[in-house]
């Protein structure tokens, strides 16, 4: 693809679509990453978003002008580059320009990140800068093939997009790790969850779904947690916790089979075992929260019937699993107010995590929600939370109440895991942590 050719230029095209114009003169616009002279010829390495590509400019092959233009670009400098386009098998991406004409845009000054080691801080200080790099640009690349995966999978299961506000009068699972702020003469927090609404959407479209920004003031610094983060949060009337685990491994399979396919060349830049996403096939394993119990006792673990999971817990879990995990029926105390109690044991809940392996831990949590306005309302004062504040939602039980589930799914988690991450800072352009609020 190009685009039209400025006047008295040639074609403006992609260098990802150079392959498409072998022997044409054309025009790149991008940014140097590499230059060096040999004293005749000079040689650039350029990208604009799309690819790599090199060019070689003669000293006869261009102007006095444009050759010392050349010699004096710097790493980043934005140019303009027209040339005659040539397959070269040792040049990024297998094609090479040969330069007739260079024209700088903005000369760069000396850029702060060099190809020695960079620490953490300073790289996230800088991040702004770091997205330039080729590893951080294969990773957003994945993250936008995941969400992509993510909406048409949605779409393929006749799920709506209905968007669910950022702004709510009240919480999803209590306000200890909600961001208060004000609303004109209101207090209001910014959402830690778009499932609230999503039930209401579901009980009149029947399948629903949003993907937006959550937020939680979790004063947490683990590898997993970011305090601001994306989720996709589908929400299913009649439908029962088997049927949205169901949903879920349908949209695990889908999606890390459509990142394998389409970002093959962005994993194996990552170094990403992919042998490991291949085994990513239905059936996945699943355990009962009471197994999950046993297992982690058998490790060697501690753990007390009817704690919530640590991650130490969920890592040595799926450790024991080559795909992903569904532990379901977790205690009810350890669950939001609003989840559908076990007929089997009212002690737990109809509710469900999806562990990923490789000790990535949660990426999906959900289940079944609750029907009974009567018990809806013994919950909410269980929880100590304001009745008022969820008259709305108790309406979904008073006009047409019906069984419903949903989950939610983290963008950054999910994308973690399939890309072979070692933090989730690395998987959002511009990360929020408990001590990272820049840039």
């Amino acid at each position: 693809m190009s685009t039209a050719p400025l006047a008295g230029t040639s074609p403006w095209i992609r260098i990802a679509d150079a392959r498409d114009h072998l022997g044409e003169t054309v025009e790149v616009r991008g940014w140097v990453t590499h230059h060096r002279s040999s004293g005749k010829v000079q040689f650039l390495v350029l990208r604009d978003g799309s690819g790599a590509m090199q060019c070689v400019a003669g000293l006869k092959d261009v102007s006095a002008e444009d050759w010392d233009a050349a010699a004096r670009l710097t790493q980043e400098s934005s140019v303009i580059v027209r040339g005659t386009l040539r397959a070269d098998a040792r040049s990024p991406g297998g094609v090479e320009m040969g330069l007739q004409a260079v024209e700088i845009v903005a000369l760069a000054e000396p850029y702060p990140i060099s190809p020695k080691e960079h620490g953490t801080d300073f790289l996230m200080d800088h991040r702004h800068l770091w997205l330039r790099s080729a590893r951080q640009q294969a990773i957003l690349r994945i993250r936008a093939e995941v969400v992509k995966a993510f909406r048409d999978f949605m779409d393929r299961e006749d799920f709506l997009l209905v968007d669910s506000p950022i702004f709510t009068p009240s919480a999803c699972e209590g306000t200890s790790t909600l961001f208060e702020t004000t609303y004109f003469d209101q207090k209001v927090y910014l959402t830690q969850s778009g499932q609230l609404y999503q039930e209401a959407a579901a009980l009149a479209f029947g399948r629903t779904y949003c993907f937006g920004p959550a937020f939680r003031a979790e004063k947490s610094k683990t590898r997993r947690h970011l305090t601001e983060f994306w989720m996709m949060e589908p929400e299913w009337a009649f439908a029962t916790l088997d049927d949205v685990i169901a949903l879920q491994e349908r949209l695990l399979v889908y999606t890390v089979g459509r990142v394998l396919e389409s970002r093959a060349e962005q994993l194996r830049s990552l170094e990403r075992d992919t042998t490991k996403l291949e085994k990513v096939k239905a059936p996945f394993a699943r355990i009962h929260y009471n197994e999950a119990v046993d297992r982690l006792r058998a490790a060697g673990l501690s753990f007390e019937w009817g704690n919530d999971l640590g991650g130490t817990d969920e890592t040595v879990l799926s450790g024991q699993f080559e795909t992903p995990l569904f532990v379901t029926n977790y205690p009810a105390a350890v669950k939001a107010f609003y989840m559908e109690p076990d007929p089997a044991d009212e002690r737990l809940s109809l509710s469900c995590d999806c562990l990923a392996p490789e000790g990535y831990g949660e990426i999906i949590g959900g289940g079944q929600r609750m029907a009974s306005l009567e018990l809806l309302n013994r919950r909410i004062a269980e929880h100590g939370l304001p009745q008022e504040a969820f008259e709305w939602y108790k309406d979904l039980r008073r006009y047409g109440s019906a069984p419903h589930a949903g989950f939610g799914i983290g963008v950054e988690r999910t994308l973690a895991w399939i890309a072979g991450l070692d933090h989730v800072r690395e998987t959002i352009p511009f990360p929020r942590m408990l001590y990272r609020l820049h840039p």
